[in-house]
């Protein structure tokens, strides 16, 4: 007797255990099944996601029906961690097979992005942060206090820390790259095109890389014409050793944080260390990022006893020597 309900039981459990295997077994099929998309889907893995982390983008976007599952898979079928950051498209009916193949050889979508010359570093954040390729308080902010190789960077935390040293130029990048990658490129830039004997020259005229970059930014912000450059930059180096202010309205116009087309008297007054009608030498940092023409003009300025110059109407400078000749230079173009 006691040995049939022993059957009796055991034929049970059999068949719960079948019941419950036969329902898994549908149920994971139903997980693992194509989901039919009704439109295109995109989206973007950053670079360095886990297998989790996407698989947590996949179920956001509708794409698989279980991170879970796409985590099993993944581990099962040996592409976990095998998966290509990039921008990637989505339509008709997906299979947990076509997301592995289109993910595991990459469908890398790359964004080509000009970061104008004589930009400053809140420009490039709005440019970048328009574009869709990077949150702007965040590049803001990895720019102040990130770590980076160049030892002639200013300490982490200062202000405005890398503002001149984002060379200016054409980059191209695949969509999803983090800011710090982005910056990192940019800095890579700056340093090749700051050549060895640049640094030799900086030396010789006992100035700084980030006083050279200073000079440049303002000569980069003074100058529409590249040909003027060597004179701008001579003009600023002569009032320099006559202990004369350097008397820019482009500093100014970065202490105000706003590019004016005419300055008012009271904003040559302006009580800021970039104000350089105010105080004396160069201001504390540059002022934007200056290009290659404005870091060499900043080097080897022409030789010159100008200590005037005033812009001309054509994007031109005319050069004085005495300040008689200045007044009447304004007068002429000034109108």
């Amino acid at each position: 007797m006691a040995r049939r309900r022993h059957r009796k039981k055991f034929r049970l459990f059999v068949y719960l255990v079948l019941v419950i295997a036969v329902v898994a077994f549908f149920y994971v099929k139903g997980l693992v099944k194509p989901v039919e998309l009704t439109q295109e889907v995109s989206l973007t893995v950053p670079a360095r996601a886990t297998t989790g982390t996407i698989a947590q983008i996949l179920l956001e976007k509708g794409l698989i029906r279980s991170d879970f599952v796409f985590k099993v898979y993944a581990k099962i079928e040996g592409f976990e961690g095998k998966l290509r950051a990039g921008e990637y498209h989505f339509s008709g009916q997906v299979s947990l097979n076509d997301i592995r193949e289109k993910m595991s050889r990459g469908e890398v979508h790359t964004e080509t992005f000009t970061i104008p010359e004589g930009y400053n570093l809140q420009q490039m954040a709005d440019l970048m942060a328009k574009k869709g390729l990077v949150n702007k308080d965040r590049f803001l902010q990895v720019a102040k206090i990130g770590e980076f190789s160049l030892v002639y960077l200013p300490e982490p935390g200062t202000e405005g820390r890398l503002e001149g040293f984002l060379f200016p130029d054409t980059y191209q990048i695949i969509k999803g790259w983090p800011e710090e990658k982005i910056i990192n490129m940019m800095l890579q830039r700056f340093d090749e095109v700051f050549l060895p004997e640049w640094h030799k020259r900086a030396d010789e005229m006992e100035m700084t890389i980030n006083e050279v970059v200073t000079l440049a930014s303002i000569i980069e912000r003074e100058a529409k014409i590249s040909a003027d450059r060597p004179l701008i930059s001579s003009v600023f180096h002569n009032r320099m050793k006559k202990g004369m202010h350097l008397e820019s309205c482009a500093t100014v116009q970065y202490a105000l944080g706003e590019v004016k087309e005419v300055l008012l008297y009271e904003d040559l007054e302006i009580d800021s260390p970039y104000n350089t009608y105010v105080h004396g030498g160069l201001p504390p940092g540059p002022i934007a990022s200056p290009g290659r023409d404005s870091l060499e003009a900043a080097l080897y300025p022409a030789q010159s006893n100008y200590l005037y110059f005033v812009a001309k109407p054509d994007g031109s400078h005319y050069f004085s020597r005495t300040l008689a000749e200045h007044n009447e230079a304004k007068r002429k173009y000034l109108k």
